[in-house]
């Protein structure tokens, strides 16, 4: 796998009505919804599941931070894509960036989301496994 192919991801997500408001647009925590369900992807891509993580590693990752701009509203029945890659890598935290558009290539939002990696039982910080690692080298 390529160096882009581990770091950059898209998934597409058709919008639902039960994504939408009253009108056909879809809410504005549901686009966060959607970034997890690309994140979670990415790492499944790169050959991880998160289940395994905390049963055999002991870690799991958890959102630190959000932020979001939206630009233009999603509708009922929209097929988007949610661009996802690594803007940022620490020892105990990956930044991502990430884009939703639709298919006209409209973007929707973008939005910059810190990631922590926690000890499942403390809670608090730890490195990320060195499996990961290197798999983003």
């Amino acid at each position: 796998m390529s160096e882009s192919a581990k770091k950059e991801f898209t998934l597409q997500v058709r919008v639902y009505y039960e994504d939408t408001d009253a009108g056909g647009v879809v809410y504005h925590s549901n686009y966060l919804n959607f970034m997890e369900r690309a994140r979670t992807e990415w790492l499944r891509h790169i050959g991880f599941e998160q289940h395994t993580l905390i049963e055999q590693d002991g870690i799991l990752f958890a959102v630190r931070k959000v932020s979001i701009d939206y630009h233009k509203p999603a509708l009922f029945n929209e097929l988007l894509d949610v661009k996802t890659h690594i803007a940022d890598q620490h020892k105990a935290s990956l930044i991502f960036a990430q884009i939703i558009s639709n298919q006209s290539e409209e973007i929707i939002c973008k939005a910059e989301i810190k990631i922590a990696c926690l000890n499942c039982k403390t809670m608090k910080p730890e490195p990320i496994p060195e499996t990961i690692i290197s798999e983003l080298k």
